[in-house]
């Protein structure tokens, strides 16, 4: 089954490219990047924190199977309504290190739209590290899942 959400990894960079277009109004998108209680269900996470604006911040936790919580956050350095956010994103206690993302939105139809996210690592040694888990079906997975969710709501 072809994934729906496409991550770009050149050999050598430092960088992945994701992007994954909706069915979808971009105002509705936008909103499930936004509204922590749409968050937590696309992404199956709580939210402790999320400050919307620049200079905002944002704290997630999540427990698996086996009980064992991780917590993820970072700081929102730019946030444009309907437009971008750039965040860092670091998961406290793991061996990735801080990266920084750039989210964009795009409107490509009054009903369909656009992310595009490029997430920066410190090293290239440290983006291969991410692609060793299952990186990519946990985020098309998780696409899917805000797919069905704010298809509901709109």
């Amino acid at each position: 089954m072809e994934l729906k959400t496409k991550i770009n990894s050149e050999d050598g960079k430092q960088e992945l490219v994701i992007t994954r277009e909706f069915d979808l109004p971009l105002e509705l998108l936008f909103k499930a990047y936004v509204e922590p209680e749409i968050v937590e269900q696309w992404m199956g996470t709580k939210v402790l924190k999320l400050e919307n604006k620049n200079h905002g911040s944002y704290q997630f936790e999540t427990t698996d199977p086996k009980g064992n919580k991780y917590r993820f956050n970072g700081v929102i350095h730019e946030f444009s309504h309907n437009r971008k956010i750039i965040r860092t994103f670091e998961m406290e206690n793991a061996t990735f290190g801080v990266q920084l993302e750039f989210l964009e939105f795009e409107q490509l139809t009054d009903d369909t739209s656009k992310i595009n996210i490029h997430t920066i690592f410190k090293s290239v040694a440290q983006r291969d590290q991410m692609l060793l888990l299952p990186f990519a079906q946990g985020i098309n997975m998780a696409h899917n899942r805000l797919q069905d969710i704010v298809k509901k709501l709109g």
